[in-house]
């Protein structure tokens, strides 16, 4: 859904000649996550994944209602260190360099999350106290659990088995308790509280069997909590997920992205031309998934609004399309779409279109510098 504000700011970038760009609409992002914290407070903490939309105005927007940052870079560490001096970071990312560990331990991170035995033993020999998780990839039943289980992340039970004597001549640093990610994109949120249960009940045994002395042991299950490109104005049922979550006296840890900000960020771009090629309808598009990759990287269309321009000029006087047509940009690659055989009877050059859902894994996803055409601009409503 478009709203009033993002449809007014679109119409005057578009006077101003200032497209394509991003519009993020802050007040209505506070207000979501605000009712994400009264959903989860008392239930689990609450720590934002940067990876979905770095932008420093995005995450001070977020702070108020958030217990801390997921980061899986050096960069990004170092990114919310200074847009968010002094907050609680947790660091993952299953290849941490070097530098990436230095940086970590000075400041240390609140917690760390180990990957690997090879990157505890790296970290172990640094002799400087830090708290970490380890990350725990256990193959749980169901089929909901393979995808994960068949990645590069976190460790099976062989891996995490290694660590113990690693970590038996290392007081220095602390297990504080177990990370897990293990389904993505789950829109069913008592789906998605059922395997929270699985976890815990692998993992409290797990850590009572082999880290027997761990007080109130903490488990970030992550975070999953779809957000459905083909329902925009539906939203993962927070109450239900945080009602049905098990009541374990473990310490919860969720990490949710793109489902806290991928409903408040829209772009916005323009209609250059309309053609047709081999019995399909084509809309050329200002921009194209160099600034927005998302659906490419997703495999479905993104959702968008059109908002009508009368225009007047030889460029802008193309014919009107009546049927189905498919929104592309500009680049010189057949994957350049942003949404196929639509419906988008009357759109003619000079209308705008405006891409919903685009507040996460959008920008800081996609190809910047390919064919080198200029970046968007980027607008924050506050």
């Amino acid at each position: 859904m478009v709203t009033e504000p993002v449809r007014a700011e679109a119409l005057r970038l578009a006077g101003a000649g200032e497209l394509p760009a991003y519009v993020y609409d802050l007040p209505a992002l506070r207000a979501h996550a605000a009712r994400v914290r009264a959903a989860t407070a008392g239930t689990a903490e609450l720590y934002y994944a940067v990876k979905a939309n770095p932008a420093a105005e995005i995450l001070r927007a977020l702070d108020p209602y958030v217990d801390g940052f997921e980061v899986a870079s050096g960069g990004e560490l170092a990114h919310v260190r200074e847009a968010v001096p002094g907050r609680p970071v947790a660091f993952s990312g299953p290849g941490k360099t070097d530098a990436e560990l230095d940086l970590a331990l000075a400041p240390p991170v609140h917690r760390l999350h180990v990957e690997s035995p090879g990157e505890l033993a790296r970290l172990i020999a640094r002799d400087i106290p830090a708290d970490v998780l380890l990350r725990a990839n256990p193959e749980l039943p169901g089929e909901d659990t393979r995808q994960a289980a068949a990645s590069p992340f976190g460790m099976d039970e062989d891996g995490l088995a290694a660590c113990l004597p690693l970590l038996a001549g290392a007081p220095h640093v602390r297990v504080r308790g177990l990370h897990t990610h293990l389904t993505w994109a789950q829109h069913d949120a008592a789906a998605l509280a059922a395997l929270a249960r699985r976890v815990t009940d692998w993992a409290l045994p797990w850590l009572g069997a082999h880290l027997p002395g761990l007080d109130h042991p903490e488990l970030d299950l992550g975070g999953g909590m779809g957000v459905d490109y083909r329902a925009p104005d539906q939203v993962f049922d927070w109450r239900a997920y945080a009602a049905a979550l098990p009541a374990t006296g473990a310490r919860l840890r969720i990490e949710p992205g793109r489902s806290l900000t991928a409903y408040h960020g829209w772009y916005v771009t323009d209609v250059l031309d309309v053609k047709r090629n081999h019995g399909r309808d084509y809309a050329v598009l200002r921009g194209g998934t160099h600034h927005l990759r998302t659906p490419v990287a997703r495999g479905h269309d993104q959702p968008f609004t059109v908002v009508p321009r009368t225009l007047t000029g030889p460029a802008l006087t193309g014919p009107a399309l009546t049927g189905p047509a498919t929104l592309v940009g500009q680049l010189c690659t057949p994957r350049d779409v942003l949404a196929r055989d639509v419906p988008v009877p009357g759109l003619r050059p000079g209308d705008l279109v405006v891409f919903e859902l685009a507040g996460a894994y959008a920008w800081s996803l996609s190809h910047h510098n390919f064919l080198m055409h200029p970046r968007p601009r980027f607008r924050y409503l506050d």
